[in-house]
């Protein structure tokens, strides 16, 4: 008898701490269907439908979306600077951060990559037309080298040279994030693993490659869906400088959207913010599938 109250408490101990954590994620489950799943829903829905009359329009505006010129070209300028900056990023986090795992007392460098992420997004608009504008420093220092004449100064955000400028931009605000989640990665490597293969002659390149690099596979995939995304978190800085309509080379969906938005283009929005966030959602399950399929 005593035996069966003992299994009753213990079951009712048990059934305690099951519960507890959702009386926990309960609030942010909640927030999370009311303000993110159910507007998105909503989204959707409205793609198919008329925002004025709301009566059934098929699949008239994801072809009207296709159709249109201008959502072509920020698409292709939006795949082609995830394309340049996402390795880019990626790589050149991981060497910096390699780096700076070899250099002792580096928390002050740390802090100095992380500075460009506290600086605001209207002042670094300042700083791109102080710098790349036709009168700007860059322009200015390149004539005192004699390597541009005062006739042949380029306006880079008026010209093909504003993707470029998009891409450094966005390499150097993200680079100090990227480089401390590398470094969380590299930290987690266990130190007796490298000890051993440097016993057994391992040199550094190799070691890197064989050891270090395998073991910082969880690290690579976060750190590659973060970039991803927060590559289309660029719009506000070249927003700030050119506007709505900047160079061709540097309009991106982000400029498109907002253009519908004043327009009140919403039967355009809805569709291709469908197709935006499916082609987001697909690429993140794929970098998913291919993570699992190297386990």
């Amino acid at each position: 008898m005593r035996s069966k109250k003992n299994g009753i408490v213990r079951e009712g101990k048990a059934r305690r701490v099951f519960h507890s954590p959702l009386c926990f994620l309960a609030p942010s489950l909640i927030g999370v269907m009311l303000f993110s799943c159910l507007p998105s829903l909503d989204v959707v829905r409205r793609s198919f439908t008329n925002a004025a009359a709301g009566s059934w329009a098929g699949l008239s505006h994801y072809r009207e979306v296709f159709a249109n010129e201008a959502f072509r070209l920020a698409a292709w300028n939006t795949v082609r600077f995830t394309a340049v900056c996402l390795p880019l990023l990626v790589g050149l986090g991981l060497f910096v951060a390699v780096a700076l795992s070899k250099v002792r007392g580096g928390q002050t460098i740390r802090a100095m990559f992380l500075f460009p992420m506290a600086i605001p997004a209207a002042a670094i608009a300042l700083v791109w037309r102080m710098v790349f504008d036709a009168g700007g420093l860059l322009n200015l220092l390149l004539v005192r080298l004699g390597l541009l004449t005062q006739e042949a100064r380029p306006d880079y955000m008026g010209s093909g040279a504003a993707f470029w400028v998009l891409v450094f931009t966005y390499v150097w605000k993200n680079l100090g994030y990227t480089v401390v989640l590398w470094l969380a990665g590299l930290s987690a490597v266990p130190a007796e693993i490298a000890e051993a293969a440097r016993m057994d002659g391992a040199s550094e390149r190799r070691l890197f490659w064989r050891i270090i690099l395998p073991n910082l596979k969880g690290s690579l995939y976060t750190i590659t869906v973060l970039s991803f995304l927060n590559s289309f978190k660029v719009f506000r800085e070249a927003y700030l400088v050119a506007g709505s309509y900047p160079d061709e080379s540097m309009y991106l969906l982000q400029h498109l959207f907002n253009n519908w938005f004043v327009s009140m283009d919403l039967d355009k929005m809805a569709a291709a913010a469908v197709c935006l966030g499916a082609v987001l959602l697909g690429a993140i399950l794929l970098l998913q599938r291919l993570w699992d399929r190297e386990d």
